[in-house]
């Protein structure tokens, strides 16, 4: 058995695969926070996100959505000025427009709740035997990205959407040769 392949042979990133990847989150703000990694991490890659998070978690407040929604041009004008973060006006400032919207369906149903009724509850299984059968984007990826669209959600399309079900667990797709599949599996049958 061996871990993923895409987790590489950087120590953050194995740890990363193997503590974090693909492990149910039910917290509302962990949640959001992926979501918007995962949109800050669109045209790059990964490991670039993750060297990064304790710096965009400082600039970004720890990225609390109550306190982020309150910004404005002030806050976008000095993220754009922090080296330590990926630089874009669009992102920051979705970002923001993000976590208004977070406030609306947490205020309303839950954001973790809204999310975990796409698969009922308990985190879907996927049976991948190579990188390469993982698709992009699925039927059900589309529709929720969409549904965040209508909820005034900004930078959430299909694949950045795949990739934030498959960080949160809301899908299993460690590979069937991954020893975190059986434990990321086993963690959903606990709940």
């Amino acid at each position: 058995m061996e871990r993923c392949g895409w987790a590489g042979s950087e120590q953050i990133y194995k740890d990363y695969h193997d503590t974090e990847w693909g492990v149910p989150e039910y917290d509302s703000r962990a949640l959001w926070e992926k979501l918007i990694l995962d949109g800050f991490q669109a045209g790059l890659s990964w490991i670039t996100i993750l060297k990064k998070r304790d710096n965009f978690r400082a600039a970004f407040e720890g990225f609390d959505p109550d306190v982020i929604a309150g910004w404005g041009e002030v806050e976008v004008q000095r993220l754009l000025g922090n080296e330590g973060i990926i630089r874009h006006r669009g992102k920051i400032e979705a970002t923001i427009t993000n976590a208004r919207a977070w406030q609306k369906v947490e205020q309303r149903v839950g954001f973790d709740r809204f999310m975990w009724d796409y698969v009922g509850g308990v985190p879907l299984q996927n049976a991948w035997a190579t990188l390469a059968d993982v698709p992009p984007k699925t039927p059900l990826s589309e529709q929720i990205s969409k549904d965040l669209k209508k909820e005034g959600f900004k930078f959430c399309g299909p694949t950045i959407v795949y990739a934030w079900m498959q960080a949160c667990g809301l899908i299993n797709d460690h590979l069937v040769t991954c020893p975190q599949r059986e434990e990321c599996a086993a963690m959903a049958r606990d709940v």
